[in-house]
């Protein structure tokens, strides 16, 4: 499916982990994800899916642009429960493989829920994300109204709020580090857990689709 990203231009991050955590990483339009989970996916020697190319692969199965298949989303929940349900089967699959992978979407943390081994959200002053993204196919009041919209239909299909960063295990400000040393930070989390000195983590009721 071309989902499994060991992505050969990325930077190489300065160390490897060896580690088997199922890791999600979510954020807005601009969090710096995708960078971070290139370099992950490099330091850990993992593939990782990411929920922007699921996207992608639905409107080419829809045949329509990224912008047609977003308005449509904004139209119908089948788009979106399609992408969650994708997403869902994949964070099944490798919450039992003990085997490090990567999954990054906006709701990666809430979908794979306590499946998942470490949950990170990434974030940034919406400016620097604006400016991060100029070159994308979303500009800035698109991105703006793709995030309202998406959490208003998040909280509509499954009572979720988006909002609620309560559960994860790191809430990162990407704009306070360079992108080798938000990685270096997040190797540093990944390196030091030792699964017998967890006390627990936050838990999340499963999200019904």
């Amino acid at each position: 499916m071309g989902l499994n990203k060991m992505l050969e231009e990325s930077p190489t991050p300065r160390r490897s982990v060896d580690s088997n955590l199922f890791i999600t990483v979510s954020g807005p339009p601009g969090c710096g994800a995708t960078t971070l989970c290139e370099g992950l996916s490099r330091a850990l020697d993992c593939g990782y899916v990411s929920g922007g190319d699921i996207f992608r692969e639905l409107a080419e199965d829809h045949e329509m642009s990224l912008s047609q298949l977003i308005a449509k989303a904004d139209e119908k929940d089948d788009i979106d429960r399609a992408l969650d349900r994708r997403l869902r089967t994949i964070a099944e699959q490798w919450g039992t493989a003990n085997k490090a992978f990567i999954l990054e979407s906006r709701l990666a943390g809430w979908l794979a829920g306590n499946r998942a081994d470490l949950r990170i959200w990434l974030d940034a002053p919406e400016e620097i994300r604006v400016d991060r993204t100029r070159d994308r196919e979303e500009m800035e009041a698109e991105m703006r109204v793709r995030e309202v919209s998406e959490a208003g239909r998040y909280e509509s299909y499954y009572g979720i709020d988006v909002t609620d960063q309560s559960f994860y295990d790191l809430r990162i400000n990407t704009a306070r580090w360079s992108p080798d040393a938000l990685l270096e930070i997040v190797l540093t989390a990944v390196e030091e857990y030792e699964a017998n000195s967890d006390e627990g983590a936050f838990h999340t009721p499963d999200v019904e689709l």
